[in-house]
């Protein structure tokens, strides 16, 4: 009989949900029913990681679960973002399912967000990385085996040049102090494209850079 607590992994395609997934599964009190993305209709991309749809679809059937996609507009309100969520989120409530892990670390105000709104419809918000170094942890995502890629940056944090380099450990020697080492501040955004959850290697080409909002560099990732 298994006893393991049915579960939701947010998912975002990058190296904190990916690391959340990780430690869940190593954890073998849960079992992992669907991964849940938000994507931004207009554009048919994860929303701010900016990773074309076909690449998550392919991610996550490499990492053989399930996928679950919400739809929002660009320029969706809040209300609407929590409207999608809920009625998304209720549909798993009769097949067991109360809580929803995210990949966050430090920042306060963003998990009071999730535990509240999850709260008003009886579910619990889980928080596996909470509070953990961010240094290590991103030495940890390396040293497992993680490949990810640098897919968004904000260029009030970082340069274009880091925009499509692979996360490891030459990147983090070349970060500025000011800049944390998993982008946990949303300094940048990356999509995991092998590892040990893999069953093989997402294969893709770099794509063209480009400059959203007069802000964000955005690096395409093109499926091979």
């Amino acid at each position: 009989m298994n006893s393991r607590e049915k579960i939701i992994i947010s998912w975002s395609g990058g190296k904190d949900s990916t690391l959340a997934l990780y430690n869940t599964v190593k954890d073998k009190k849960f079992e992992v029913r669907a991964l849940l993305t938000v994507i931004t209709e207009d554009y048919d991309r994860v929303s701010m990681h900016g990773i074309r749809r076909i690449m998550l679809e392919k991610q996550v059937e490499y990492l053989s679960y399930s996928l679950e996609k919400i739809f929002i507009k660009k320029n969706a309100s809040d209300k609407e973002y929590k409207s999608q969520m809920v009625s998304t989120l209720q549909k798993y409530k009769p097949n067991g399912i109360r809580s929803i892990i995210f990949g966050d670390i430090f920042l306060e105000d963003v998990r009071k967000y999730r535990e509240e709104n999850l709260s008003k419809i009886g579910m619990t918000a889980l928080f596996p990385l909470w509070k953990k170094d961010t240094f290590q942890l991103a030495k940890e995502f390396i040293k497992l085996g993680f490949k990810s890629v640098i897919t968004c940056v904000d260029s009030k944090s970082l340069s274009k040049e880091f925009v499509g380099r692979v996360f490891d450990n030459k990147f983090l020697s070349a970060l500025p102090s000011n800049v944390d080492p998993m982008g946990e501040n949303g300094e940048f955004h990356s999509y995991v494209f092998d590892g040990p959850l893999f069953k093989r290697r997402v294969q893709f080409e770099l794509g063209d850079i480009v400059l959203r909002d007069g802000r964000f560099y955005f690096c395409d990732l093109i499926p091979v």
